[in-house]
């Protein structure tokens, strides 16, 4: 597959949260309930997003390319468990004129053919045509720092972000991390970003 402009190195993590606090829900007594459901919830972002903002949330997809193995550099260890070969997929979420996350899945090559017909569109709107069953595991939550977030969010760093899979019929379809602007802020409260 050929990417429409280079794959963005992933960010930097900075901290993360223990993968036991985050898979039992316990979560951070530091975030507000609504950024906890927003990072820690199994609800589709996408439609989050639409709800916070009353607009549609546009997808513009940065690439998606065979995933190089000398790239993986602060992917989440959840990738391992995917069947080579990977592509990988890199997009901005906005909101009217707004750029309120940016999100990379990682995908085995044939699962991708079939699940990514229409690139343009919400991943969760992809699996769930035809109603189809699904199950989102929430496995990681982190602080990470990357010049072409500050750039494209115009905040500076960390950003919180958030790690998941996707499973149909207990078998891992992808894993999803997204990376969200602190302009939620206007919607969600304030969150802290300095004191972890």
């Amino acid at each position: 597959m050929n990417s429409p402009q280079s794959q963005l190195p992933s960010p930097e993590v900075i901290w993360k949260a223990s993968k036991e606090s985050v898979l039992s829900g316990r979560g951070n007594h530091k975030l507000s309930g609504a950024w906890q459901l927003m990072l820690l919830g199994d609800g589709s972002p996408t439609r989050h997003l639409k709800l916070l903002t009353g607009h549609e949330v546009a997808i513009k997809v940065i690439s998606m390319a065979t995933e190089n193995n000398n790239e993986m550099d602060n992917m989440p260890e959840e990738v391992n468990e995917l069947e080579p070969p990977l592509i990988r997929r890199q997009v901005w979420l906005t909101c009217g004129d707004l750029t309120l996350a940016w999100a990379e899945s990682w995908w085995n090559s044939q699962e991708a053919e079939k699940h990514l017909l229409n690139k343009d569109q919400p991943i969760w709107k992809s699996l769930t045509q035809g109603r189809s069953e699904l199950f989102r595991e929430v496995d990681g939550l982190s602080l990470v720092n990357a010049n072409w977030l500050k750039l494209e969010f115009n905040e500076d760093g960390p950003f919180w972000s958030r790690h998941y899979r996707f499973f149909r019929q207990q078998k891992e379809l992808t894993v999803i991390r997204e990376v969200f602007s602190p302009k939620l802020e206007k919607w969600l409260g304030p969150i802290p970003r300095k004191a972890f």
